[in-house]
């Protein structure tokens, strides 16, 4: 009974287990979308663009879960965006139309983004920055075993148990509503090791975290929105092998997630996220000319596994950062993530429309903007050395 009580008191364990819950429920949500959106709403890439993009307005107003912070503790304000979330997914079968899905999207995506926001700032604030690369592997392999679930369950009950759709997102954001209110009852409240910001941040030291955000956001929106979209358009992928794709990724996120932190530990920020930006490079212009399914499928499965070299991003501005910072620059981070993306989704859907090759050419642009930032890095990344070639910015 002591052992089990002390579980309560790790907050390495309520992040791992948040870590769990968000993506059981949200991969049921981007499972369904394409398909579900085809089927029972008619939409073309002009609607799933508008959608995409609606739904990253929230993360564009992330910058604003500082002032929430005045009222409530980063702790709370976590598992309040998760029932948001779990909510907004549970809902969303019921409303199969566009304005419908518009607005359950909008609602799911607000918790959704203000947990991501501060469940960046809580791993960031929780862990010693030795341990924080080898930490997100790990929670990267518990939310690929959440999503292997997640689809699994969908390839299960709707392919061979034939449930539908509302059936699929009740149980989904149900069972995630369970988990989190199980959560805030076990687990005790955790102190903060440094006292945060309660305003906004903006350092012009950390200008190169913001570049590599900015490009970060445009560039994963042209996979979310367009590469999915694609198998389903292109190649006519079901609902059930498109679970069959995402648990392929997820396995291999499982298998090789916490050694992709520890290598990033061993060999730098600058380097992985080289090797990462020199990948997708060829990855997305992989995909404007793919006209085979298979291969279709392997460019999918490879650049999801990219993904998971974006921790060094993230740990690159824990070495960096002033501690009482990382709050207040994790919800303008996710801001700056989202300035591209609330627009790309909208605009790249009227492009897709006439050229679905000339979005992933795009796709390659922001790609090697990237690698050109990221080769701007320092050896050692640490506060007073944020990068080797400085723009003459005073330091603030």
């Amino acid at each position: 009974m002591a052992n089990f009580s002390k579980f309560r008191e790790k907050p390495e364990l309520l992040l791992l287990a948040m870590a769990f819950v968000m993506p059981l429920v949200f991969s049921v949500w981007v499972a369904l979308l394409n398909n579900f959106v085809v089927e029972k709403a008619q939409f073309t890439g002009a609607e799933i663009g508008l959608l995409q993009s609606l739904r990253e307005v929230p993360g564009f107003l992330a910058f604003t879960a500082v002032f929430v912070l005045l009222i409530i503790k980063e702790q709370t304000f976590a598992m309040l965006s998760l029932l948001i979330l779990c909510i907004g997914v549970a809902i969303t079968g019921f409303l199969p139309f566009e304005i419908g899905l518009y607005c359950t999207t909008v609602f799911m995506s607000i918790g959704f983004h203000y947990f991501e926001t501060i469940n960046q700032s809580l791993t960031l604030q929780w862990l010693h920055k030795d341990k924080t690369a080898h930490f997100m592997g790990q929670q990267l392999a518990v939310k690929s075993f959440a999503s292997l679930f997640a689809y699994g369950s969908i390839w299960l009950l709707m392919e061979w148990f034939g449930i539908d759709y509302t059936a699929m997102y009740m149980l989904a954001g149900g069972f995630g509503l369970i988990l989190v209110v199980s959560m805030w009852l076990f687990f005790k409240r955790f102190e903060q090791a440094s006292p945060q910001h309660k305003h906004m941040v903006l350092r012009k030291r950390y200008w190169l975290y913001y570049a590599l955000t900015f490009f970060s956001g445009a560039r994963r929106q042209i996979f979310l929105v367009f590469a999915s979209f694609m198998m389903v358009e292109k190649f006519s992928y079901s609902v059930g092998q498109i679970s069959l794709l995402f648990i392929i990724n997820y396995l291999f996120n499982l298998a090789f997630a916490p050694k992709i932190g520890q290598w990033i530990a061993k060999v730098g920020e600058r380097r992985a996220l080289s090797i990462e930006y020199i990948g997708l490079t060829v990855v997305f212009i992989s995909y404007a000319l793919v006209t085979n399914a298979t291969f279709a499928a392997v460019l999918f499965v490879i650049d999801h596994l990219f993904f998971a070299m974006a921790i060094a991003m993230k740990t690159y501005f824990q070495k960096i950062a002033d501690p009482k910072d990382i709050a207040s620059t994790a919800g303008v981070a996710f801001t700056i993530n989202h300035i591209a993306a609330v627009v790309i989704p909208a605009l790249l859907g009227v492009l897709w429309l006439s050229s679905p090759s000339a979005v992933f050419v795009i796709g390659a642009i922001f790609a090697l903007c990237s690698l050109l930032l990221a080769l701007n890095i320092p050896n050692t990344p640490m506060h007073g050395s944020e990068v080797r070639f400085a723009l003459n910015l005073k330091k603030s």
